[in-house]
């Protein structure tokens, strides 16, 4: 079996079949993207809108010189920031992984300290181990994939609290690490997906079944704090995902074959001479 290869189509990320490459599966993010969220429209005018209030000259200087330039500049606001966003997200995540993986971690950008930090700060509480890590969790079943951030093995006292020191009841967990403003209630969703899946597949290729989870949590890291946040995943959540699966089948294939052409229109406008003339 080969190694999990990833395209993307029409805004949407698609993981390729590792044997049978004409079978692609819809990744679990983009599938949780058909939620509708209105909020982005009042987010996104927002940031524009202190973007053209802080920069005031610096956008009436561009206006004049360039119009259409000014508008963009904008415009880019929101995906600027997003962007940024991102950036800081992928680099603190891979940050993560290689601290999980027990690799020794010197300095970092400043940007990325205190999140390094936090990090650390968690292992030492917690004191997890590492079973899976940034693996790919694959639904024949449903027709979905995604990578997952870990597996982790926590061990909890009675009240489900961590014990560091391993002598609580060990508890394996799917777990997403999270450098957003909030933890946000979609990440049951995209957690649930990836337990219900039916199998792992490492990088390497080699797949083996998804195990039974006791549960889920959240790892929530921003500049100043960090916390663990037990997840539900059961099957309730997991229906909702199964149903945004079908919306997005619905939005990328079904819908764009309902409406046939036309059995019956208007007549072709009538062109005169005159017109024809002028043409």
């Amino acid at each position: 079996m080969g190694s999990v290869r990833t395209i993307h189509r029409g805004g949407s990320r698609f993981y390729i079949h590792p044997d049978r490459p004409e079978i692609k599966h819809p990744g679990v993010t983009s599938v949780i993207g058909m939620l509708p969220k209105p909020f982005l429209m009042y987010w996104s005018a927002k940031l524009t809108a202190e973007l053209a209030v802080d920069s005031l000259p610096f956008v009436a200087q561009m206006a004049e010189r360039d119009r259409q330039g000014a508008v963009d500049y904008l415009k880019g606001a929101s995906r600027r920031y997003t962007k940024l966003r991102a950036d800081v997200g992928s680099q603190a995540h891979d940050l993560f992984e290689r601290m999980i993986r027990g690799e020794h971690v010197g300095r970092v950008h400043p940007d990325l300290e205190p999140y390094r930090a936090h990090f650390a700060d968690f292992l030492e509480a917690v004191n997890p181990r590492l079973e899976r890590a940034e693996d790919v969790a694959w639904s024949d079943t449903h027709a979905y994939a995604g990578s997952f951030d870990a597996v982790l093995t926590v061990w909890l006292d009675a009240d489900g609290k961590p014990t560091p020191d391993r002598s609580g009841v060990p508890h394996l967990l799917m777990v997403d690490w999270k450098t957003s403003k909030d933890t946000y209630a979609d990440v049951a969703l995209q957690m649930s997906a990836y337990a219900h899946a039916d199998r792992i597949i490492a990088p390497d290729g080699t797949a083996e079944p998804m195990p039974e989870f006791d549960g889920a949590a959240v790892l929530h890291i921003t500049p100043d704090q960090w916390a663990l946040k037990p997840v539900r995943i059961d099957a309730d959540v997991f229906a909702f995902f199964l149903a945004l699966r079908k919306t997005f089948t619905w939005d990328r294939e079904v819908s764009k074959a309902v409406i046939g052409r036309a059995i019956a229109k208007s007549a072709a406008r009538l062109v005169t001479g005159t017109q024809r003339r002028a043409m």
